[in-house]
């Protein structure tokens, strides 16, 4: 398949940034400590389904001290519904220990501390940052690997890799490009049946096929 040009770059990042630059996350929150507990929650999940159960635990753990002195069994049965509740029910209690422990309370708002809290990855880390500061990162989830190979901005096989590839390619903007490629990917350019009549893009798209990370 073939890679996107040079032009074929400047068109996708124009159309994304006309139809995209006020696009947010669809995660329900209202400060810091609920977004970064929302995203950890939303991996291999639907931000529908986190929406559904994060009122409920927010209002029982409305902060990181709360959370900190909670029973694991009683979070597990408010997560319950949630991919992979058991880890993460750990995670998060851990989470608010170690953010008590280490922060005095504050969720730091930095990739590099973020990234030592249990149940916070490189991704994790890139999307709080982007939703929370706008900074200048991108964040590959299931929906920005299957559009940037669509389109032909990268064919790496990883997510760590596509990352590097398009923060090398888009340069400027990524918490604009992030957030439009999945959207994009979550009601456009669909995994199965993309709506292609509605695409912002068919005269430079390269494939159909789906992709996965590896």
């Amino acid at each position: 398949m073939k890679k996107a040009t040079k032009a074929d770059i400047e068109i996708i990042k124009k159309a994304f940034v006309e139809t995209y630059s006020g696009a947010v996350t669809e995660l329900n929150y209202t400060n810091d400590y609920e977004l970064l507990i929302a995203i950890i929650l939303s991996a291999q999940c639907t931000d529908k389904r986190v929406n559904i159960i994060t009122p409920a635990l927010f209002e029982k753990y409305p902060d990181v001290f709360a959370l900190a002195d909670a029973n694991l069994e009683d979070v597990k049965e408010l997560l319950k519904t949630c991919s992979f509740f058991n880890n993460k029910a750990k995670n998060i209690i851990k989470m608010a220990q170690s953010v008590i422990a280490n922060y005095d309370g504050n969720i730091p708002h930095n990739q590099k501390e973020l990234v030592k809290l249990a149940g916070v990855g490189n991704k994790t880390a890139n999307v709080f940052m982007i939703e929370f500061e706008g900074a200048n990162l991108m964040a590959v989830d299931t929906h920005v690997f299957r559009v940037s190979h669509r389109l032909g901005l990268s064919y790496e096989k990883t997510v760590e890799k596509t990352e590097a590839e398009l923060v090398k390619k888009l340069k400027d903007d990524l918490h604009i490009f992030h957030q439009a490629m999945v959207l994009f990917g979550r009601y456009t350019c669909k995994a199965l049946n993309p709506d292609c009549d509605n695409c912002l893009f068919p005269h430079i798209c390269k494939t159909k096929q789906s992709f996965k990370p590896a």
